[in-house]
C-alpha cells in the first residue's frame, strides 16, 4: 500500500491479504478463486447459477428447488441496482403441457441496447432452434458488440465476453451462470437473489420476501403480461411408479458426479415428471437428466449416459456424432480458437475434422472452399460447374470459374423450303451449341381435311420435305350411295335379294358388296298354310289355320271355337280361339265338389248334366217328415201348436235317350202321405176358448209329378213361392 507522509514523500507498506476461508456453495457448485478489487488478494465465491427443466422445474441462482405453472411472460432475473444493464425474461405463452412439458418457448436477454430472442419450436415434425436480434433472425454463429450466440444441435448458447456470463437454452431448459463478482446481491426475479443463501431468494418486486418462490412468482410477470391468468404450483397428480430412465440418476452411471453436485432435486423433478405423456424425443424424463449432465459437466465431470437409454437417445445428422461434453465453440477452417473453455452437449465434427465455417454445418477433413452448391473443395481442387471450368483457389480461398470452350464448327446450309437455322445442345457435349437445320412448321399451308365418304384423312411430313401432307386412305368399309357400311352388316339391294358387305376389298380400296338371290321357304308345319297374298312379294308367308297342341306326343290340331276333353276325364277340355290372326288354345278344368257315396240314397247316384261330376240326393236331404212349433193367431185368439210338415229332396233327373233319341226328363217332389184332422183350443182375449181345426202331417214320401219345359217350371216355382 502506498501511502503519504508529507513533504512530496510516499512510503510503501506490504499489504497482508486475510486468510483464504472455505466457504460452501449453496447451489451445490464449487467455489471459484477471485481477486479482490485491488487484484491482490484472493478468496472463494460461488458463481450464481439458475436453471429450468422438465415438467415447470426451476432451481435459483442459489439452489432452491420449486415448480410453478404459468403460461405468461415472467422475469428470471434483473439487477436490484442497475450496473450493467442486464435482464433476462422467458416467455411460456401458448404452452399445453401434454405436448411439450418443457413449456419455454423462447428465452429473453435485454443487454444494453440489444435485444436477443432464442427460440425453440417445431418445423416440419424436427425440433430447430432460432436466434433473433431485435426480432430479425440470424444465422449462427452470430458475434457483434461483445455478444455471441452460437449452435450445438441440442442448444443455442450466448455469452456476454465482458460479464463472462453464459446462457444456455434448447429443448430440454435453460440455465444462467453469473460470475458472483459483477452480480452478487444484486439480482431478483423468479432465479432468486444470487446472496449464497437459500432464505431470501423468494423476492416480491419491492423486497418482501415469501416462505415460497411459488407464491411470488406472479409478481414477476412483464408489463405487457399484467392481465395474464396467475399461474401457481401445478396440480397433483396420483402416484405413480417412476420410470426405469429416473433410476440412471442415482445409479453408477452418475456415481462420479455424485460427490460434486447431489442429483436429489433432479430425480425428484424426474420422478415427477414421469407420469406425464411422453412425446417421442421430447420425453420429459430426459430434461431432467439432461439438466444434470450438464451441471456435472460445468465442474468437469463428463457424463457419457444417453447411450444408457433409448428413450433419451442421441439423434445427431448425418455427418456429425453425439459428445457429452464437446467444446461450445467447435474449431473452424476460419478460426481454430475455441473461444471460452466452457463444454455442451451437442452434435460435433468427428476426429480430425472440423467445421468449413461458423455459418455452414459441414464438416471437412482439409479447408478449402465451398463451391455454388455447398460442397466443400480442397484448394487448388478442379471441378466443373454449370459449363465452367472451376478451381478453388488457395491464395484468394474462394472458387475462381471460367466458361468452357467449345470446338468451332462450320454452318450448315439449309436447301429446303421452309427450313431455318437454329441453334441446340450439343448431344455429345450439352455445354456446347450446334447449329442445324430445322422446319418452321408455323409458316406451312393450312390443310383441308376433307375427304370422300368411306375415307379418312391421314396426315404426314415426306422424306426430304418440311409441311405436312394430307392423303386420304380408304376406311375398311363398304359405301353406297354415300353411306358406309361395316364389314358383315346389311345393305340395301334389288327386289328378292340379300346383300351385305363383306370383308373382300374392291378395286377402288373399299369393302365390296355381295348380293344373292332370296331363298322362299314354302314348307309350313303342321297347323299353317303357305300363303302367297301379295304377287308384288318376293315370298309368301306361313298363316295359321288350327290351333296346335300335343295329346300323348301326338301333335293334334282344333278349328277355331272346336273343343277336345280326352275319352277317360270329361272334367278337362280344351278350346281353340282366335284373337286377331293368332290361334290360342284354352284349357278348362272342372272342380267337382266333395262327393261320398254313403251319403246318398240308394239308387239316387247319376253323373251330372256336364258329365265330368257325380251327383245324388243325400239320406240327410231325403223327403222326411219335420217337426215345427208354429204360432196359430185365429180371431184374436192364439196358441203355440207341433205342426208337422213335409221337406227335403226327391229322384229329378234329365239325360239323353238314345231310344227316344231325345232328352228324357223325370221329375218328383216331396209331399204329403197321410194326413189327419186335429182340433186344439186357442186362448182369447176376453178370457173365452174357441176351438180351432188344422190338418197334421202323419207321414210323408216321394210323389211322381209332370215335368214341364224349363219357362213353365220356372212359372210354376214362382206360384208355389207365392202361396207359400
Amino acid at each position: 500500500m502506498a501511502k503519504c507522509i508529507g513533504s512530496n514523500t510516499l512510503q510503501i507498506v506490504p499489504y497482508e491479504c486475510p486468510p483464504i476461508k472455505n466457504i460452501t456453495c449453496s447451489n451445490g457448485r464449487s467455489p471459484v478463486l477471485v481477486y479482490d478489487e485491488y487484484q491482490c488478494c484472493q478468496h472463494y465465491q460461488c458463481d450464481c447459477e439458475c436453471k429450468g427443466w422438465g415438467d415447470h422445474h426451476y432451481s435459483t441462482f442459489d439452489g432452491l428447488s420449486y415448480k410453478y405453472h404459468g403460461n405468461c411472460s415472467y422475469y428470471l432475473m434483473k439487477e436490484i441496482a442497475t450496473r450493467d444493464d442486464l435482464e433476462i425474461y422467458i416467455d411460456n405463452m401458448h404452452c399445453d403441457p401434454l405436448e411439450d412439458p418443457s413449456c419455454p418457448q423462447s428465452l429473453n436477454v435485454n443487454y444494453g441496447a440489444e435485444h436477443i430472442k432464442l427460440s425453440y419450436f417445431i418445423l416440419n415434425g424436427q425440433p430447430d432452434l432460432k436466434a433473433f436480434t431485435n426480432d430479425v433472425s440470424q444465422k449462427l454463429p452470430y458475434w457483434k458488440q461483445g455478444v455471441k450466440v452460437m449452435s450445438t444441435g441440442t442448444n443455442l448458447v450466448l455469452e456476454i465476453l465482458r460479464l463472462n456470463v453464459v446462457v444456455k437454452f434448447g429443448r430440454t431448459g435453460f440455465s444462467i451462470n453469473l460470475p458472483y463478482k459483477y452480480f452478487g446481491g444484486n439480482t431478483q426475479g423468479h432465479c432468486g437473489t444470487c446472496t449464497n443463501s437459500q432464505a431470501d431468494d423468494c423476492w416480491l418486486p419491492g423486497g418482501t420476501v415469501s416462505e415460497g418462490c411459488t407464491k411470488i412468482a406472479d409478481g414477476w410477470l412483464l408489463e405487457k403480461d399484467k392481465g395474464c391468468k396467475p399461474g401457481g404450483e401445478p396440480p397433483s397428480k396420483p402416484p405413480c411408479s417412476a420410470s426405469s430412465v429416473c433410476e440412471l440418476l442415482k445409479s453408477s452411471v452418475f456415481a462420479e458426479c455424485h460427490s460434486r453436485i447431489s442429483p436429489d432435486n433432479y430425480y425428484k423433478g424426474c420422478v415427477s415428471d414421469s407420469c406425464l405423456v411422453h412425446n417421442g424425443a421430447n420425453a420429459v424424463e430426459c430434461s431432467s437428466l439432461a439438466s444434470y449432465a450438464a451441471a456435472c459437466s460445468d465442474v468437469g465431470v463428463c457424463i457419457h449416459w444417453r447411450n444408457h437409454t433409448d428413450l433419451c437417445a442421441s439423434d445427431c445428422p448425418s455427418g456429425k456424432i453425439y459428445k457429452p461434453c464437446g467444446p461450445a465453440y467447435q474449431p473452424t477452417c476460419e478460426d481454430s480458437d475455441p473461444g471460452m473453455d466452457f463444454t455442451t452437449e451437442g452434435c460435433f465434427c468427428p476426429a480430425g475434422m472440423k467445421l468449413f465455417s461458423r455459418e455452414s454445418k459441414i464438416c471437412v477433413k482439409n479447408c478449402g472452399c465451398l463451391d455454388p452448391n455447398g460442397m466443400p473443395r480442397e484448394f487448388n481442387e478442379t471441378f466443373e460447374y454449370q459449363c465452367q471450368n472451376c478451381v478453388c483457389d488457395e491464395s484468394t480461398k474462394t472458387v475462381i470459374c471460367k466458361p468452357k470452350k467449345c470446338p468451332h464448327r462450320t454452318l450448315p446450309r439449309c436447301m429446303g423450303p421452309d427450313y431455318v437455322l437454329v441453334n441446340k445442345t450439343d448431344p455429345s457435349n450439352p455445354c456446347c451449341v450446334v447449329h442445324v437445320c430445322q422446319c418452321q412448321i408455323h409458316t406451312c399451308p393450312d390443310i383441308n381435311m376433307n375427304c370422300d365418304v368411306g375415307f379418312k384423312p391421314n396426315i404426314s411430313v415426306p422424306e426430304g420435305k418440311c409441311c405436312p401432307e394430307l392423303r386420304c386412305v380408304p376406311k375398311r368399309v363398304c359405301v353406297l350411295n354415300d353411306v358406309e357400311y361395316w364389314p358383315g352388316s346389311s345393305a340395301p339391294g334389288q327386289k328378292c335379294e340379300n346383300c351385305f358387305c363383306s370383308s373382300n376389298s374392291s378395286s377402288g380400296g373399299l369393302m365390296e358388296i355381295k348380293c344373292e338371290k332370296q331363298q322362299c321357304e314354302e314348307t309350313c308345319r303342321k297347323g299353317f298354310k303357305y300363303v302367297k297374298t301379295n304377287s308384288d312379294d318376293c315370298c309368301g308367308t306361313c298363316v295359321q289355320t288350327h290351333c296346335v297342341f300335343s295329346v300323348n306326343g301326338t301333335e293334334t290340331l282344333l278349328k277355331e271355337g272346336e273343343t277336345w276333353s280326352p275319352p277317360e276325364n270329361k272334367c278337362e277340355s280344351k278350346t281353340c280361339v282366335k284373337n286377331g290372326e293368332t290361334f290360342t288354345v284354352t284349357n278348362k278344368h272342372i272342380i267337382c265338389p266333395a262327393f261320398q257315396e254313403s251319403n246318398c240314397e240308394n239308387d239316387t247316384i247319376q253323373t251330372a248334366a256336364n258329365g265330368c261330376c257325380k251327383i245324388c240326393v243325400e239320406k240327410e236331404k231325403a223327403c222326411r217328415l219335420v217337426n215345427q212349433i208354429t204360432p196359430i193367431n185365429h180371431n184374436g185368439c192364439q196358441s203355440e201348436l207341433n205342426m208337422p210338415s213335409c221337406e227335403g229332396s226327391c229322384d229329378t233327373f234329365t239325360k239323353y235317350s238314345e231310344a227316344a233319341a231325345a232328352m228324357e226328363h223325370s221329375c218328383s217332389c216331396c209331399k204329403e202321405r197321410r194326413t189327419s184332422n186335429r182340433t186344439v183350443t186357442l186362448a182369447c182375449e176376453a178370457g173365452a176358448d174357441v176351438q180351432f181345426t188344422y190338418v197334421h202331417v202323419e207321414e210323408c214320401g216321394c210323389g211322381h209329378t209332370e215335368c214341364t219345359t224349363p219357362a213353365a217350371l220356372h212359372v210354376r216355382r214362382k206360384r208355389r213361392f207365392t202361396l207359400q
